[in-house]
């Protein structure tokens, strides 16, 4: 005799626990669709919603301000499961607890505000921190801030604003004022409402295509209280950098997850064939098997660091050892993320190279090479070799 169980309501659904919440959202939404945002380049909207309504978007923020409290290693758990099913909503997922967690870190009264709107609200943030004419360096800003009593503007070429059409704020980098430096930067707060995006490209791209992050130019017009007072050098030292490296890591293990499941489903299905008989990938499977473990342990390794040292308010986390290895968590995963995926090619063989086989590797394949290209892991290997001169002590 059989029995069926009527699917979770709402709010049984929000006694699970965050990682459980994470794997309805693959499982029911982002993984269902994956293939067709892939395909179609198109934003994961049934993906997205269904994180606002597991409360997802905001479970980082602390308690006493509406969210869980969720440490980085939590959210690394989240992304990593997220990957395993669409690595585009779970890249939005990172790049958005990124921002919400540079906001939370780095907070005054008029941010705050913002912050108790957004978790209110389920806000998705997105970021301008890219801009036509700095090379691709982050830490450098053409644009201004131009300040008019409460009020500022701003107009900001960017080249790539990842779900910016799609976002309810985005956070904008800019010169202090006019008269500042490249490097004077400040984290400006832009409501959707109060941003006007003009389109400069298109968003068509080997992988990552529900990101749906062309350029804009981007003209914004709001309230003083909502540039973050904290300068954005240490904005990004302390926060933005080693969270993003952490999540965008665990998103790349969450391919990677995929993939090896794919090997290990055709080995199995190679073993069941012949009984008897050890599968000639499994020898290629055992050794990646191995690779694996070594790129999951150095991801929760990471998230831990971060973890410790924020808890117990320590300095270290903006010091340059820190930094070194948050450039190398970068460099390390999103080089693991295409040998483990092309390590699979090579057990499933033209079963993962075909499109229409159940062992597909196309877009794991095509997602993982978009890592070494966000922040180009040439730019932060120059950050860190310039770090190493003037470092002395281990990692």
């Amino acid at each position: 005799m059989t029995s069926t169980s009527a699917p979770l309501t709402v709010a049984e659904k929000a006694g699970l626990s965050l990682l459980a919440r994470a794997e309805l959202v693959g499982r029911e939404s982002a993984g269902p669709a994956a293939a067709a945002v892939d395909r179609e380049g198109r934003f994961p909207h049934e993906a997205v919603d269904a994180l606002r309504i597991h409360k997802l978007l905001n479970c980082a923020v602390p308690v006493d301000q509406g969210g869980e409290g969720a440490s980085l290693g939590e959210l690394c758990a989240v992304a990593r499961i997220l990957g395993r099913y669409c690595a585009s909503t779970a890249m939005i997922f990172a790049m958005h607890q990124t921002q919400i967690l540079s906001l939370v870190h780095h907070s005054t009264p008029g941010v705050a505000t913002f912050v108790a709107e957004a978790v209110a609200n389920d806000y998705l943030i997105a970021s301008a921190t890219t801009e036509l004419g700095t090379g691709g360096d982050v830490r450098s800003s053409v644009c201004a801030v131009a300040r008019d009593g409460d009020t500022v503007t701003l107009t900001k070429n960017a080249p790539v604003i990842s779900y910016g059409e799609y976002a309810d704020a985005i956070l904008v980098t800019a010169r202090r004022t006019a008269d500042s430096p490249p490097s004077d930067q400040v984290l400006v707060v832009c409501r959707r409402d109060d941003v006007t995006l003009e389109p400069t490209g298109s968003w068509d791209t080997l992988g990552l295509r529900g990101t749906c992050s062309p350029g804009f130019v981007l003209t914004a017009t709001t309230s003083a209280d909502l540039v973050v007072g904290t300068a954005y050098a240490e904005i990004s030292s302390r926060t933005m950098l080693p969270v993003s490296h952490s999540v965008w890591s665990a998103v790349w293990l969450g391919i990677a997850d995929a993939a090896l499941e794919k090997a290990r489903s055709f080995v199995r299905s190679a073993a069941r064939r012949s009984p008897g008989v050890t599968p000639p990938g499994a020898l290629r499977l055992a050794e990646a098997a191995a690779v694996h473990q070594q790129f999951s342990d150095l991801v929760a390794a990471s998230a831990a660091r971060f973890d410790a040292a924020a808890s117990a308010q320590e300095e270290s986390v903006s010091g340059m050892g820190f930094s070194l290895a948050m450039n190398n968590l970068k460099v390390t995963a999103s080089t693991l993320v295409v040998d483990l995926v092309n390590r699979a090619m090579l057990i499933c063989g033209i079963a993962g190279y075909r499109e229409d086989s159940q062992y597909s590797l196309g877009r794991h394949l095509r997602d993982a090479h978009g890592a070494a290209v966000m922040v180009n892991n040439d730019r932060i290997m120059n950050n860190s070799a310039q770090l190493s001169i003037a470092y002395r002590g281990t990692l």
